[in-house]
């Protein structure tokens, strides 16, 4: 594709290489995968290498560990279910997920796991997509009773113990009471997880299986799944989390033998996809395009608007404003776009240089998705170094500023 034109200046793709690969020359981002969009250009860097020390290059077709930039994508088999009518918004959900019927919730946050009183409801299908079921990440709370039994229940992802198969899951989740009321508190990963569940069940097949048919195949996301076939392991690069302190580079995943190397017991909807650029180009794409892709219509427009707005009050949301506030040296800044969707942040105030209504999420392994419907802009930006250091985090941010000066209009 052509340098500049059609929505990019010459000097801004360059530029936007040059800002990328002084990240990789720093020594501190091992590759990295860069694709942004506007119109009919699409502009592709692939810079560094697969591992920290060395090894083969990145290339367009290196395949990702998606992390959270998982929601996002997972989201639209649900979606998929509501435009046909076989999930309602305001369903309950206890016939698909009777575990979670009769829940009892903690008086407070930080009460002990048997200080609760009955939910005043029971917990919807709405409450499960915009993630206010009542339990999930609240990083602000850590040490408190629930978030340790989450962690000892091995109910989230990137513990040192996989996640179970679902079924098991569901009966630990459902030992615990709710953190909050059902719909009164936005809270992170869990409800995503709970989507994949919940659409197995509905649907009778397995989360990935659905996802296949109804959003990967009408796609032509080839190389999106819960795992990397053995004959395309060496596409996928080593994952690292480096040592906070000494910025030593530990290796988290390999792709030899890592837990992406064969088919997981728990289809995570919340961060077990992997793929690539152009797959996840695709996707935001058609969100881009109110659910069609060449012509083939996936999601509908209606159902498109629902994930890609803010469906959160500000009581609703005080739990990500207060994290993206007050606790930057964790979440380095994610969560400052102001709302939620389904299954993706949505900017509700100009914050940095991108505009009120882009959406789209970033991953704890290095990754970041986002579209942008006032420039008709997509960006993907993938690596593979995780969160233990903010690297990964200044890269994002430094890649975001940099696109946003490349726009020749």
């Amino acid at each position: 594709m052509a340098i500049g034109g059609n929505g990019f200046s010459e000097q801004g793709l360059r530029r936007l290489r040059e800002v990328l690969a002084r990240h990789v020359d720093s020594g501190r981002i091992p590759g990295l995968v860069a694709l942004v969009s506007r119109g009919e250009e699409t502009h592709v860097e692939a810079i560094g290498t697969m591992r920290h020390d060395g090894g083969a290059p990145m290339r367009r077709d290196t395949v990702f560990r998606m992390a959270s930039t998982s929601k996002p994508v997972s989201i639209a088999a649900a979606m998929v279910l509501v435009d046909e009518c076989r999930l309602r918004l305001d369903d309950v959900v206890d016939p698909w997920l009777p575990e979670l019927a009769d829940r009892r919730v903690l008086t407070s946050p930080g009460a002990p796991l048997d200080d609760t009183v009955p939910a005043h409801r029971p917990i919807t299908v709405r409450d499960v997509l915009t993630s206010t079921f009542g339990l999930g990440m609240d990083f602000t709370a850590l040490g408190k009773p629930i978030m340790n039994a989450i962690f000892e229940r091995g109910l989230t992802p990137n513990l040192p113990v996989e996640m179970p198969e679902p079924d098991e899951w569901m009966r630990r989740l459902g030992e615990l009471p709710l953190m909050y009321q059902p719909g009164e508190q936005w809270q992170y990963q869990i409800s995503s997880d709970l989507v994949g569940v919940l659409v197995s069940r509905v649907t009778g097949r397995p989360f990935e299986e659905f996802l296949r048919e109804r959003v990967f195949e009408p796609l032509g996301m080839t190389d999106t799944g819960f795992h990397v076939p053995a004959d395309q392991l060496d596409r996928l690069p080593a994952l690292y989390a480096p040592d906070p302190v000494t910025g030593e580079f530990l290796v988290w995943d390999e792709p030899e033998g890592g837990r992406w190397s064969k088919p997981p017991a728990f289809q995570g909807g919340g961060g077990g996809l992997v793929s690539t650029a152009d797959d996840y180009h695709a996707y935001f794409r058609m969100l881009l395009n109110g659910g069609t892709h060449q012509g083939t219509r996936v999601l509908s427009r209606p159902a498109v608007e629902l994930m890609t707005t803010n469906r959160l009050t500000p009581q609703q949301n005080d739990a990500r404003t207060a994290l993206a506030r007050n606790n930057v040296h964790i979440s380095f800044g994610q969560g400052q776009q102001g709302g939620w969707g389904m299954g993706m942040a949505v900017r509700t105030y100009r914050g940095d240089y991108a505009p009120v209504g882009q959406f789209g999420w970033d991953g704890g392994s290095g990754t970041s998705a986002y579209a942008d419907p006032v420039n008709g802009l997509t960006g993907i930006l993938l690596c593979q170094l995780g969160y233990s250091v903010p690297n990964p985090a200044h890269l994002m941010n430094d890649f975001w500023t940099t696109l946003y000066q490349a726009l020749d209009d």
